[in-house]
């Protein structure tokens, strides 16, 4: 007997949860959308208001007669050796109640033995060199869990698109780089990063935070949004510099031009910005971030820095001063004993029409 003859005959409103392989193919048959209207959301559950944006995304694009199951599984082949498996937050009830507040039309929460019938699985998904660095250098093997359950994910909710948040900009990029390398046919749509009020990135960690830590954590937003306004600062004065009377030759005109601006930031920074205007300025933006992040590991507690890298999005290897184009600003850092990430995207050379 299937779900629906089970539970719901009759019914024309989601199940309240679809706890197995077989459950979800009676979803499936029962409420697929149209054609390129069936959408995913994968979660590891303990979901907020980010994951509310994602569900919500992923409903305005299929459009109110389409399809969007929400998963929820917490995926042990993802976590290392004293990493917080068993500490990672499970509130079920809770979050099926802003799954479908959001506009789920259903709730895949499977058990692990549901997953991987057989244990754990002998073949997997490698993430290759991208899934070597920053966070795969901090947590080997992580991605490589995270590309193997979200392939079988894929296969089992078949989606004509999948929603990921830009939040964790590195997992989003491996993920897209398999599902290109591997022909998976899905959209894979980055959804941008939601906040707290106070700038901090929206994750289901920052539970574990006291007060006071979270007041240090704080500086991981800060050291973003400082080096964001530095290459803002950076571009205008860079627009500002090309378009004075002789400053369309070398980089040294243009330091003239800069200092005939007259400003304090433009006077001291005259030399570097023009020497930017020439290159990219990435050092620049590099070092407005590790002042906030320096002055952070001194505060109590301290925030311990585990990386802070300037990336092309592509293959998330460090972009070189020159660099022009789009960039991501990633860092991770530890705060008492809860691990953070967080990202901000950055386009290096907006002004370059301007200095052509």
């Amino acid at each position: 007997m299937s779900l629906f003859d089970r539970k719901s005959a009759g019914r024309h409103a989601p199940a309240e949860l679809v706890p197995t392989v077989e459950d979800l193919a009676d979803v499936r048959a029962h409420f697929g959308g149209k054609p390129g209207r069936n959408a995913v959301v994968m979660t590891m559950g303990a979901l907020h208001e980010g994951h509310a944006t994602l569900i919500r995304a992923a409903r305005e694009r299929v459009g109110a007669d389409g399809f969007v199951v929400v998963t929820v599984f917490v995926n042990p082949l993802q976590f290392g050796a004293g990493e917080d498996l068993d500490r990672y937050p499970r509130t079920l009830d809770a979050d099926l109640e802003l799954a479908f507040a959001n506009g789920a039309s259903a709730v895949f929460a499977p058990s692990a033995d549901e997953v991987y019938p057989g244990g754990r699985p002998q073949v997997r998904i490698t993430a290759g060199p991208m899934g070597e660095l920053l966070e795969g250098a901090s947590r080997p093997g992580h991605f490589d869990g995270v590309l193997t359950v979200v392939a079988k994910l894929l296969h089992l909710t078949q989606p004509d698109l999948a929603f990921f948040g830009q939040k964790d900009a590195q997992q989003l990029a491996v993920i897209r780089r398999m599902a290109k390398d591997l022909n998976f046919p899905v959209e894979i749509v980055g959804v941008p990063t939601v906040r707290e009020a106070d700038g901090l990135a929206l994750s289901s960690r920052n539970r574990y935070l006291s007060d006071r830590e979270r007041h240090t954590a704080l500086a991981l937003s800060r050291a973003l949004f400082a080096a964001r306004d530095r290459l803002a600062a950076q571009e205008a004065l860079r627009a500002r510099a090309v378009s004075l009377p002789g400053a369309q030759g070398r980089a040294e005109n243009r330091a003239e031009a800069l200092s005939r601006l007259g400003e304090a930031r433009a006077a001291a920074d005259a030399h570097a910005v023009a020497q930017a205007a020439e290159g990219g300025g990435a050092e620049a933006v590099r070092a407005a971030a590790r002042t906030v992040l320096d002055e952070a590991a001194r505060a109590e507690p301290p925030l311990v820095l585990d990386y802070l890298a300037l990336v092309d999005p592509a293959d998330f290897t460090e972009v070189e001063d020159g660099h022009r184009g789009e960039a991501i600003l990633a860092l991770a850092a530890r705060v008492g004993t809860t691990r953070l990430i967080d990202n901000i995207p950055l386009t290096f050379g907006a002004t370059q029409g301007a200095a052509s």
